[in-house]
């Protein structure tokens, strides 16, 4: 079975938008993995195609109707993960995309205006997913960042499985930095280590950097990894904050 991703939006037209281009578009003409979008407005039944209403107890703004979403959602519903891209839900993180990966496709609900009706995120068990602690103006930008994301764990979209595995959220450490020619440019000079041809030295390097890295710019992270290496009695001992130099 062929990876689906369906998203229902106001706006059909944003889609593909960017993931037309570099790996995701490529491998949706080469049939990895299909996308439709859905015009929310289609599924309602007056005239004027209205789609949203003003909230009970007042306030600003529009709510999405949950009779109009409703239908929307049961046009594509087959099983797959109903996602509704909303600030309040979940952190979207990198097990997440790996997760939606491996199974079947994604069914992406964007939301719009103040929001949607609860009424219909409860009734069709949606999980509420945010891509970070800023407001957008609508969820199709999230959702194209979510169908990035996981396009490109896709079997067979990526040249490299191994570039996916050492990627930074891939594992706790962020990824170490990368250097191609010339040797030395405006007077930086590549670090001797990575033109030594003496690949052990090349690892222990990069591992080093992936460390301080992750060390000095997300804590959180750092402290992750430090717990997981502690559990596992890693091959590579990790630096405590005490010794780092």
């Amino acid at each position: 079975m062929t990876w689906r991703a369906d998203i229902l939006t106001l706006f059909p037209e944003m889609f593909p938008g960017p993931l037309a281009f570099s790996l995701a578009g490529r491998a949706e003409t080469r049939g990895l993995w299909r996308l439709a979008a859905h015009d929310i407005r289609a599924f309602a039944e007056d005239r004027h195609r209205s789609v949203d209403d003003t909230p009970f107890g007042g306030g600003a703004g529009m709510v999405l109707r949950a009779d109009v979403v409703d239908r929307a959602l049961g046009a594509v519903a087959d099983g797959r993960p109903m996602i509704c891209l909303s600030p309040r839900g979940e952190r979207f993180s990198q097990a997440m995309a790996r997760d939606f990966a491996a199974g079947d496709g994604l069914i992406l609900l964007a939301g719009r205006y103040e929001g949607i009706d609860q009424r219909v995120i409860e009734a069709r068990d949606l999980r509420e997913v945010s891509i970070g602690d800023y407001v957008l103006s609508g969820g199709e930008i999230a959702a194209l960042v979510v169908l990035d994301a996981v396009v490109r764990l896709l079997p067979g979209v990526m040249g490299a499985a191994e570039s996916a595995v050492e990627e930074s959220f891939s594992g706790p450490l962020l990824e170490y930095p990368h250097y191609t020619r010339p040797a030395e440019w405006q007077g930086r000079a590549v670090p001797a280590t990575l033109l030594s041809g003496d690949h052990a030295a090349i690892n222990a390097w990069r591992r080093a950097e992936a460390e301080r890295l992750t060390r000095t710019r997300r804590p959180d992270l750092w402290s992750l990894y430090q717990r997981q290496a502690a559990a596992a009695a890693p091959a590579h001992p990790v630096a405590s904050a005490d010794n780092a130099p």
